[in-house]
């Protein structure tokens, strides 16, 4: 079976990340399913190596029908946070959605990470976050229809933090405030839960870090489905969770993963898993469970 695309006709969702790889995978998405868009990122101009905007986001939203916004925001920074909150809450007058994508990666150890980068690491993948979701909640609570908030981040395995300590820091923390936000919102009919790839994507982010190649990657779309999923489920009723996007894909029906792929055939890097345990082991060392 495939994920049936839900209808979103008047929700609104801020997307983090969104001038390229998965964060605009997923805001074109939402404005597929007719789901008001604001788009979030530092990018405003193109740069070498870093391709799209936000204003290129929303203008392929726009120009497929939908509706979206482009608003400037580095998420490191508390009053860009507040003012793109705003501005949605004034332009739209409600947050439904609220996909935390923008993220810092750097698949370093301890030693190879100056502080500066390690707190790079904590600004992105945790406080802001943190931020945003703080930012949002007021707003969602008034509407009283509920709300999603997902947050890109891996369920909590240690056995995965051996050469990427600093980073994975970053990211079992953003998992840990799912957690505990799933419980304190689970009152107000918001769910919160986390989003996670089982394997590596193609994104901007795989071809700078030079995380294998094609035959190594699946797509955007297995992550959009996987968001689908989440959006058809009713609302509320899904909470606290880490959904790994093919086990999740599973459970929802879909039999056949191979389309994901981006090469047909091609062998997948895990980054999550019992495989993703064997193939980082040459890098990372001995793992110990």
């Amino acid at each position: 079976m495939t994920i049936p695309v839900p209808d979103l006709h008047g929700r609104v969702a801020i997307v983090t990340g969104a001038s390229r790889g998965i964060g605009k995978a997923f805001a074109e998405a939402l404005g597929r399913a007719g789901c008001t868009v604001v788009c979030a990122a530092k990018s405003e101009h193109e740069k070498e190596g870093l391709p799209g905007t936000i204003h290129m986001t929303a203008d392929s939203i726009s120009s497929s029908g939908g509706k979206a916004l482009a608003v400037r925001c580095n998420v490191r920074h508390e009053e860009e946070v507040q003012a793109l909150v705003a501005k949605t809450l004034e332009v739209y007058g409600r947050v439904d959605i609220l996909v935390n994508n923008a993220g810092a990666l750097w698949w370093r150890g301890v030693e190879e990470t100056p502080s500066r980068r390690f707190d790079l690491l904590l600004d992105v993948n945790l406080r802001g976050p943190f931020l945003l979701a703080q930012s949002v909640m007021k707003s969602m609570k008034d509407q009283g229809d509920g709300g999603h908030i997902v947050n890109l981040a891996p369920p909590f395995d240690p056995r995965m933090m051996p050469g990427k300590t600093p980073y994975m820091i970053s990211k079992f923390g953003m998992t840990m405030l799912t957690y505990g936000l799933a419980g304190e919102l689970h009152p107000h009919n918001i769910a919160v839960n986390n989003l996670w790839p089982a394997t590596a994507i193609e994104s901007q982010a795989t071809i700078n870090h030079q995380l294998g190649q094609p035959e190594n990657w699946r797509t955007t779309d297995i992550l959009c489905d996987s968001l689908f999923a989440l959006l058809n489920a009713p609302m509320g009723s899904i909470t606290g969770r880490d959904l790994i996007d093919e086990d999740w894909l599973t459970e929802c029906g879909v039999t056949d993963l191979a389309p994901y792929s981006c090469v047909p055939g091609g062998e997948l890097l895990y980054i999550h898993g019992e495989k993703a345990i064997q193939q980082w082991k040459d890098r990372a060392g001995s793992i110990r469970g």
